[in-house]
């Protein structure tokens, strides 16, 4: 049934007239005898009566009349629901303690008029997330995906690059270090619980570890973050890698050190990804703001020969 015909159908009824219909929904009297005939034709009943006053309502017309305006009250409410901006836009931050999550929710403190949800597909890859977008399961995603492997239809800018820093408990032999290289880290264990097999993650610290000659694992099962930081505390050797944008946080007593990692920087690079023909405003508004605010890439930036330049 066409939502249009309906639509004239209850113009009909309402001004009593084919032409003020027809001025009322701006089109020809014509088009609407059209609408009425084939919505007509649907129901196999003659729905309205033509007199030399007008037009008047049919038995059919008149059972029916109720029924189309709930219709077309439900019609214009989806509708709204839908449109660009009417409802909040949904973002995918991967983990709401690290970078693309902060970062999010930076724009939200500065622009608390815009509604938008934060969202965590911890379990899906990057594939599965590009996938999420196109689908509309949300309407953007924070990934490291690479170029080849971006899905049609899809947007991707990288807006978000997070250099790495070595954390480590006071015990560790650089945790009074101002800064260390990549390869100051060969021959020290590096444990990341969480990373998961076919991952963008996995594949970012395969590449590294690969790069600089890293011992990088995540045995052992994985008990949170708060775990992690008592490991690190407790631990001569230990360390982990967290991005600077990251947010964590251990006891004082545990007195982990955060140090920074140069010579070259290693870079996790977050890719927005989102539907190329979304116009949510509020996705035009956090686009922008990453444009204007986002951290500057290292001048000794190094990435995986798959992220990009």
């Amino acid at each position: 049934m066409d939502i249009e015909a309906l639509r004239t159908f209850a113009a009909v009824a309402e001004t009593g007239q084919f032409q003020a219909a027809a001025d009322e929904l701006g089109i020809s009297q014509q088009a609407v005898s059209k609408r009425i005939a084939a919505l007509e034709r649907h129901f196999e009943v003659t729905l309205l009566v033509r007199t030399s006053r007008g037009s008047r309502l049919s038995l059919d017309g008149q059972v029916l009349l109720p029924h189309a305006k709930k219709v077309l009250a439900a019609f214009e409410q989806a509708e709204r629901a839908v449109r660009p901006g009417s409802r909040p836009l949904r973002v995918d931050v991967l983990n709401r303690r690290i970078a693309p999550a902060q970062a999010v929710y930076r724009f939200y403190r500065s622009h608390p008029e815009m509604s938008l949800d934060a969202v965590t597909l911890s379990n899906e890859n990057a594939a599965q997330a590009a996938q999420a977008v196109l689908e509309g399961t949300v309407d953007a995603s924070f990934r490291a995906l690479p170029v080849d492997r971006i899905p049609a239809g899809i947007s991707a800018e990288r807006l978000l690059d997070e250099p790495l820093e070595l954390l480590v408990g006071p015990g560790h032999p650089l945790a009074k270090a101002p800064w260390v290289r990549p390869a100051d880290l060969a021959g020290h264990r590096i444990w990341i619980p969480g990373i998961r097999p076919g991952t963008e993650w996995a594949a970012f610290y395969q590449a590294l570890s690969e790069a600089f000659g890293l011992s990088i694992d995540a045995l052992g099962p994985n008990f949170g973050d708060e775990a992690l930081m008592d490991a690190l505390a407790e631990s001569a050797s230990l360390a982990t890698l967290v991005g600077r944008g990251d947010r964590y946080l251990w006891p004082q007593t545990h007195d982990l050190r955060r140090i920074p990692l140069r010579e070259p920087t290693p870079v996790y690079t977050h890719v927005l990804l989102s539907r190329i023909e979304d116009q949510h405003p509020v996705l035009t508004a956090l686009r922008g703001h990453l444009r204007a605010s986002g951290p500057r890439t290292p001048d000794d930036a190094w990435v995986p020969d798959w992220a990009g330049r």
